[in-house]
């Protein structure tokens, strides 16, 4: 049986705690995360395996999971941490950096959702759900899929149901804030 030599470089989680704080090294892989975690079903690595491996600093494993693009972000995993280690946030960092590396997503529908949601918050300082959706099905090909299948019809139904009942503006409200937030999603 082969053995992997194992090369920790602590400065993954040192960079990543500079961003944070995250509070990683807190943790004692009670495992509580996992247990908790809705999603883990679709992923590769439970969310205590992430946590190890960026203690351990190994980033490109960490990076090219699947784990951290099926992480839905509802904090079920941070709310039960004994610890207070941020571990949906510390996700959502490995998600972005991953991003910023060029690191191809195992998930392309939902970096797909994840880059038009944040071009969405960008552009009105909150999500436009109007936006969102045709955005998203554009980037993620699924725009192509529906004209050829003629399940557009469909979607377009159930956006004029909604417009009907005020649930689909057809124009995002602006909050005051927004070139705040634009300079945040910069800097991240």
């Amino acid at each position: 049986m082969q053995q992997t030599v194992l090369n920790p470089d602590f400065s993954f989680l040192e960079k990543a705690e500079a961003a944070g704080p995250f509070y990683a090294a807190q943790c004692f892989q009670c495992r509580k995360c996992t247990n908790g975690c809705p999603a883990t079903f679709a992923m590769d690595l439970y969310p205590d395996q992430v946590i190890r491996l960026a203690i351990l600093g190994q980033k490109d494993e960490v990076l090219r999971s699947k784990t951290i693009w099926v992480c839905a972000s509802c904090e079920t995993c941070t709310t039960r941490c004994p610890n207070g280690v941020r571990i949906a946030e510390l996700m959502d960092y490995f998600k972005e950096l991953a991003v910023r590396e060029s690191i191809p997503s195992p998930e392309p529908q939902v970096l797909a959702l994840h880059q038009a949601f944040l071009e969405t918050v960008q552009y009105a300082g909150r999500v436009f759900e109007g936006g969102l959706v045709p955005l998203y099905t554009l980037r993620s090909g699924q725009m192509f899929s529906k004209i050829r299948e003629g399940s557009w019809r469909d979607d377009l139904r159930m956006a004029w149901r909604l417009y009907k009942k005020d649930r689909l503006p057809l124009v995002p409200k602006v909050i005051e804030g927004k070139e705040e937030v634009r300079d945040l999603l910069r800097s991240s």
